[in-house]
């Protein structure tokens, strides 16, 4: 079964349980916005995240932007649905995004917004409509599924982390004041340690569309003995904030 959910493509990923905090500056977004608003009260007001593979965040706003490009593809006219984006939206986006939920909005005299949200559920995208002033699509849910071993798999990432968490403070030159409280739900824990980790967006993909949580735990692991390793070798690493969740310049 699939249901209509309009897209905020991002350059980071969403996982269920975890805040997103937006900033909402582009005509496309505030249209978005303005929709949501819209909803009656009791009305779930929600979108999907999915992470950008080709493009940006920002639909491009130079002279010519977009010459010659046609509904729904990547290089539409500024602040079109799908500006900004390559050409091809099926590979320009990852095809499996997570559900933001709208926690509150909160509008501006000079029209930006700013949305908290939080991930629910991931979904896979069967198809993009970008004919409107915001991309929409026909996505399908994916249940969470357990998986085998993903208890014993939990133990053992969270003990990891927590190496992963001293090795990147004594790199950083830093004392650990503040981290993540783990859960013992082996799927909230598997999202929380997806999201804490610092790696590149493919990575942070890969692990949002683990087949089940066993699978995602196992590649936490082993993820995070390489960079354990890697930390130990090395004298110092440029700041990360772990668990900092700064707003999306959208």
């Amino acid at each position: 079964m699939t249901v209509r959910l309009p897209l905020f493509p991002l350059t980071s990923v969403l996982y269920p349980g975890l805040v997103l905090p937006l900033t909402v500056f582009e005509e496309r977004y505030r249209r978005l916005v303005a929709d949501l608003s819209a909803l009656p009260a009791d009305a779930p007001r929600r979108f999907g995240v999915v992470a950008i593979r080709d493009g940006s965040e920002i639909a491009p706003t130079h002279p010519g932007a977009g010459e010659g490009s046609g509904p729904g593809e990547g290089n539409g006219p500024p602040g079109g649905a799908a500006a900004g984006f390559g050409r091809d939206l099926g590979t320009a986006l990852y095809p499996v995004g997570c559900v933001a939920e709208v926690a509150s909005i909160r509008t501006h005299p000079d029209g930006r917004s700013d949305l908290l949200t939080s991930g629910t559920v991931r979904f896979r995208t069967r198809s993009i409509d970008a004919t409107g002033p915001y991309l929409v699509a026909e996505v399908e849910e994916l249940p969470e599924q357990r998986g085998d071993g993903a208890g014993a798999l939990a133990s053992a990432v969270a003990r990891m982390f927590g190496a992963y968490q001293r090795r990147l403070a004594g790199a950083r030159e830093h004392s650990l004041t503040t981290t993540p409280e783990l859960s013992d739900d082996p799927s909230v824990l598997s999202y929380l340690v997806a999201a804490a980790t610092v790696a590149d967006t493919s990575v942070k993909q890969r692990l949002l569309q683990a087949p089940d949580t066993a699978a995602r735990l196992a590649d936490e692991l082993a993820l995070l003995r390489r960079e354990v390793a890697v930390l130990g070798k090395l004298p110092s690493l440029p700041a990360v904030e772990l668990t900092r969740q700064v707003p999306s310049p959208n």
